[in-house]
């Protein structure tokens, strides 16, 4: 038989996929794979799709290890169970459901929305793909208690993924991540999913939040006078077949600007991303098309957001006519730079506003806000966690913006997480600002290196895959705690954050501080000449991470190019000496 090579355990329960519960197509794909390709049945069915501290993401197809309406529909189950015990005494339970333009996206936010109602929980769902942002803000309009958006964000085409928001807008948090987690697990067999759906419970949402959400948005332009003068500035964008399509270009209209020059092939929705490798802006590849248009235009600016439109890469021009993309560490100090002058020139900043930045972004956000009076805190890696604190202090400080070195940036309090649709209209009304003092972006940002110092961040991940690797991760963290570096590129190390121990330690003086964050498997090595190296474990993959910072001085726009070459040479310098092999 051919599935003699099929472990029992693993046959057994690719059998039970064979009941008349699974749907006729699901049950042919299975008995398809047990009798023709045994490897991909057991990729399938070795382990349940782990739902993380976030949610679900993995590759699409039949299986328990798989996207799949009735792993969404598990997950949704134990979600509800969770919200029914969280909000026991009320008469109502709402939730939101928001989905990208991957392939089963519609397809899985309806399972997720029939399944809530079958419990009893009213159900706000889109009519069509939306932006991430979006669903946090119609979470908070509509007073949800939950809310899912259907996404994988940028991973590649074969992926989808279900992330699950929590009242106040953002993404799950302890201790309500481990609940969930815990009720999900406690779903052993779909019999346990309620499939009887109240259509009653079902409302679709569409061009009311849209509205509310752009003004909004529209509503927190700083520079509206400028953009009338200059809204004619060249302005290239992609949603590389995302839910940007729609909303970033009216969100820009709304701010003023006229000439958006947009891409046809990629203003398709398609969950293939055909005119791509990968649908991630922070790869230089995917703006290929986008950077040919704005050669061919003269642009002033480029943006391209990724299919669930909650992270913006951005292009911009350099003096001798040709384009560079910025990281994400620059675009966020040029938003809160920007954002942190004008609160500043209109009086507006009372003593009680801040920012937030995640561990890993550049210290250079740091230093803008001290320029500016203005309280920082720092966080730990996600964007969830500048949502929390921004909760947390809600009523008693005034959250400004916050960013993250992986492009994802906020302006505003109106959503609790990042979003591209308002990040977009900023630096599109950054450029005007800049065009008025006879300036370009790329000009801005020397502006800001020689105000504050030249930063340059570097990130190295390194592949480790299977139990040898998630062992080999684990002795690579263990070695730094117990035999962490001296020196780092001849530098004493003088400064010690271990976010697992909650401990930071100055070397030099020996005292211990404790550090007010969540534990994480996270350490810093800060040297006397502010290198600063931050070690992680990959929270959703096989990896682990090196975050590379380093400083130097800019004194004229004219030597950057040296000046960032020579801190290029020392980051490959630090880099060998943390090299993992």
């Amino acid at each position: 038989m051919a599935n003699t090579n099929i472990p029992e355990e693993i046959y057994s329960k690719a059998k039970s996929w064979l009941q008349p519960v699974f749907d006729k197509g699901t049950r042919e794909k299975v008995e398809n794979l047990i009798n023709n390709n045994p490897e991909e049945l057991i990729e399938a069915f070795y382990r349940e799709l782990e739902f993380g501290t976030g949610g679900l993401r993995g590759i699409m197809g039949v299986g328990t290890n798989r996207m799949n309406i009735y792993t969404v529909a598990k997950a949704t189950q134990g979600l509800s169970n969770y919200i029914k015990k969280m909000f026991a005494d009320l008469p109502e339970l709402r939730a939101a459901i928001a989905f990208d333009s991957r392939n089963n996206s519609m397809k899985f936010a309806d399972t997720a929305a029939k399944v809530l109602s079958a419990n009893g929980i009213r159900v706000y769902l889109f009519d069509s793909l939306r932006p991430t942002p979006e669903l946090s803000f119609a979470i908070r309009s509509f007073k949800c208690h939950c809310g899912i958006v259907i996404t994988a964000s940028h991973n590649p085409k074969e992926y989808n993924g279900y992330k699950v928001y929590w009242q106040d807008g953002g993404q799950i948090v302890s201790p309500h991540d481990k609940g969930i987690i815990q009720e999900v697990k406690a779903i052993t067999d779909i019999t346990q999913v309620n499939f009887n759906e109240n259509s009653n419970l079902i409302r679709v949402i569409g061009s009311e939040i849209d509205e509310m959400y752009l003004n909004t948005i529209s509503n927190l332009s700083l520079s509206p006078e400028l953009i009338k003068k200059y809204k004619d500035i060249p302005i290239v964008y992609t949603p590389i077949h995302g839910t940007g399509v729609k909303l970033v270009p009216r969100s820009l209209h709304k701010f003023g600007f006229n000439n958006i020059i947009n891409i046809p092939e990629q203003d398709i929705i398609d969950g293939n991303f055909p005119t791509v490798k990968s649908p991630n802006p922070e790869e230089h590849a995917t703006l290929t098309l986008a950077l040919e248009k704005a050669v061919e235009v003269n642009a002033e600016l480029v943006m391209a957001t990724d299919p669930d439109a909650d992270r913006v890469g951005i292009g911009l021009k350099l003096p001798n006519g040709q384009y560079s993309l910025l990281n994400g560490n620059q675009a966020a100090a040029i938003l809160i730079y920007y954002i942190l002058k004008q609160w500043s020139d209109r009086k507006k900043l009372t003593g009680k506003e801040f920012i937030v930045k995640t561990i890993v972004t550049t210290d250079l956000l740091t230093q803008i806000a001290k320029k500016f009076n203005v309280e920082y805190f720092e966080v730990l890696t996600g964007f969830k966690y500048i949502a929390d604190k921004i909760g947390s202090l809600e009523g008693k400080k005034k959250f400004i913006a916050g960013g993250e070195e992986s492009y994802g940036y906020l302006y505003g309090d109106y959503v609790r997480d990042k979003d591209a649709v308002v990040s977009c209209s900023m630096f599109a009304e950054i450029t005007a600002w800049a065009k008025s003092q006879g300036k370009t972006l790329y000009q801005i940002l020397l502006d800001i290196y020689k105000e504050f110092g030249l930063f340059k961040e570097h990130m190295v991940s390194y592949t480790l895959k299977g139990i040898s690797g998630v062992k080999r991760i684990q002795e690579i963290m263990e070695t730094y705690r117990k035999n962490p570096p001296k020196n780092i590129d001849g530098k004493a190390v003088i400064i010690i954050h271990d976010y697992l121990t909650q401990i930071s330690t100055n070397l030099e003086t020996g005292k211990e501080t404790k550090i007010e964050l969540p534990k994480s498997d996270v350490l810093q090595f800060i040297t006397s000449d502010e290198t600063k190296v931050s070690v992680r474990p990959s929270g959703t993959e096989p990896k682990i991470k090196f975050y590379f910072s380093v400083k130097g001085k800019l004194n004229t726009h004219d030597d950057v190019d040296i000046k960032l070459g020579e801190l290029d040479k020392k980051i490959e310098k630090i880099v060998k000496e943390f090299h993992v092999e």
